[in-house]
């Protein structure tokens, strides 16, 4: 979910509302903010709470610092507890909920090769900390995860190129679909998605997995719209994100996306241009039955590298980068309903 950030922290974005078209007649709300800031983040949601682990932030000297605290959230309550450390600090590992435990698959850490070094370990919550229960497969990162039947989808992502695996520009895009049975620990592959991006978003909707947005390292966002059916092993491709109408860029990489009321609601995300940049305000809502998008109320904080979690018809937008690249986590969290 970042591009370019080694390289330069990018401006605030400037970001306008998006014009006030077919949209929802509630818009988004405060709720309780995370303890602390963080970025590039993923959660599950289960039993009526949120877990968010890991992430960024650019510490005082500068650098980004890696974390490790679990937030675990009361959706009924809006109250934030603070969970059990993660074994390793990670940024970008995916969290997904499935048979009853949450898990967290791979993400990036520091080692010697530099701070963009993909993981493979396999985290569970068991008994109130977090216990190490195996390795994926293959390295996979800035991926999308969706459970499904006791079942997590791990879709699309960025993966070593070669031997190196450290720096950002040590990975690349790719198509991969790798399913992980949480009930009997294994691992297979399905079919691969229609197109290589990082940091798409996704949701679950009548059975079927739903990818959008995303980005390519040469080409930025992407808008794609892409549904899996897993009994046919089937994808289809389907009406794209709008093009933003505030700023002309293409809505995709680093946004995030939940489905409520039989809907997708995709929102914020960032944009590159030059050495600058900004983050999207739009959030777009995508109805199956016609297969088009039309505009939802525009973000109070627009964010980028943010998780996002669909519980009881709300949404929630929790943390992310307030501006393009690394440059200003947030604890915010705001919900939609519809």
């Amino acid at each position: 979910m970042i591009m370019h950030r080694r390289i330069f922290l990018a401006a605030s974005a400037a970001v306008a509302a998006v014009p006030a078209v077919a949209r929802a007649e509630t818009g988004w709300t405060p709720r309780a903010s995370m303890p602390w800031p963080t970025q590039e983040i993923y959660c599950a949601a289960l039993d009526g709470l949120i877990t968010v682990a890991g992430g960024l932030v650019r510490s005082a000297s500068g650098g980004l610092h890696i974390n490790d605290r679990t937030g675990i959230y009361d959706v009924a309550a809006d109250r934030w507890t603070e969970g059990p450390r993660l074994p390793q600090p990670r940024h970008h590992p995916m969290l997904a909920a499935a048979a009853g435990r949450v898990w967290a698959f791979g993400g990036y850490d520091r080692r010697d090769g530099g701070e963009w070094t993909a993981m493979t370990d396999i985290w569970a919550i068991d008994r109130g900390v977090w216990a190490q229960v195996g390795q994926m497969p293959e390295r996979l990162c800035e991926t999308v995860g969706l459970s499904l039947d006791d079942r997590v989808h791990l879709v699309t992502g960025r993966s070593p190129k070669g031997e190196k695996n450290g720096q950002w520009n040590d990975q690349g895009d790719v198509a991969t679909h790798l399913v992980f049975d949480a009930a009997a620990n294994r691992w297979d592959k399905a079919r691969p998605a229609p197109m290589a991006r990082n940091s798409a978003a996704g949701a679950v909707l009548d059975g079927k997995l739903y990818v959008a947005g995303g980005r390519t390292v040469e080409g930025g966002g992407t808008g794609r719209l892409d549904r899996y059916d897993p009994t046919t092993d089937r994808w289809d491709t389907l009406a794209p994100i709008p093009v933003s109408s505030a700023t002309g860029k293409q809505v995709g990489g680093g946004l995030a996306m939940a489905e409520a009321g039989g809907r997708l609601v995709a929102f914020g995300g960032e944009w590159f241009e030059g050495r600058g940049g900004g983050v999207f305000a739009e959030t777009c809502l995508y109805d199956p039955a016609r297969d088009a998008w039309s505009a939802g109320p525009p973000m109070r904080t627009p964010r980028h590298g943010l998780a996002a979690a669909g519980v009881n018809g709300m949404v929630y937008a929790i943390g992310g980068g307030e501006v393009a690249s690394g440059g200003k986590a947030s604890g915010i969290v705001e919900a939609l309903s519809l």
